[in-house]
């Protein structure tokens, strides 16, 4: 109690207070993401923070600021988690695989409710907005993570393989909010191993035109992709 009021007086230590806005933060990740951002007040937000108004002006200049940094928050913990992957010493399809394995937990993961993003991007829609825009600089730099993942395997069509990833992991969230959580991370799981067997081929296509004395080879065709859950 002591440190609260400290902090709300404004009276406390630098980390007291950056320890309000993290509360804050918090708070409001838990409420947009569970209810969404346009049903929170600020009100609420003040209340279940237990923080005072002006400590939370203090912070954020509105509650639309507050989200930006939600989104912000939510997109930092993904890009160290990935991270993570990228540091350790893991086959890049393996990070690729790992990836996958990480948006399956989620997805399956009690009070799941969708991607924040593009639950976010879904309430303001406008590409002005300063949280759309932060929604769309997140997909930005996944997507260029994703695709230089699979250049590293071969650099022919990785954009296209990139992008394909994306549009399994969207759907893949999305139908696990909207239907079987289960079936949905089956269905991302062989989607990515279909596309790191294609995408493999075109690099050991690639490898093969390179060596000495070999000529270019026909693309491999890779066949027995499943990218739906197994029959019961």
């Amino acid at each position: 109690m002591g440190d609260m009021a400290k902090t709300e007086a404004g009276t406390g230590t630098g980390r007291r207070v950056s320890e309000a806005r993290e509360r804050l933060l918090r708070t409001a990740g838990q409420l947009f993401y569970a209810e969404g951002i346009h049903t929170v007040g600020v009100d609420r937000l003040v209340a279940e923070s237990k923080v005072t108004n002006a400590t939370f002006y203090r912070h954020f200049r509105s509650k639309e600021d507050l989200a930006v940094a939600y989104i912000g928050s939510v997109d930092q913990v993904i890009r160290a988690q990935i991270g993570s992957l990228m540091a350790a010493d893991v086959p890049t399809d393996g990070i690729l695989r790992g990836i996958g394995a990480s948006l399956v937990e989620q997805i399956r993961s009690p009070g799941y409710r969708g991607c924040a993003f593009l639950n976010a991007a879904a309430e303001f829609p406008d590409p002005d907005h300063p949280v759309h825009r932060a929604v769309v600089q997140h997909r930005a730099w996944f997507l260029q993570t994703i695709t230089g993942l699979f250049a590293e395997i071969a650099a022919a069509q990785a954009e296209h393989a990139g992008r394909h990833f994306v549009m399994l992991r969207d759907g893949a969230m999305s139908a696990g909010y909207l239907g079987d959580p289960v079936l949905a991370g089956e269905t991302l799981l062989r989607g990515i191993e279909g596309l790191l067997r294609i995408h493999t081929a075109r690099g050991l296509d690639e490898r093969a035109a390179s060596a000495p004395g070999q000529g270019s080879s026909p693309a491999a065709t890779v066949s027995g992709i499943e990218c739906s859950p197994p029959s019961a």
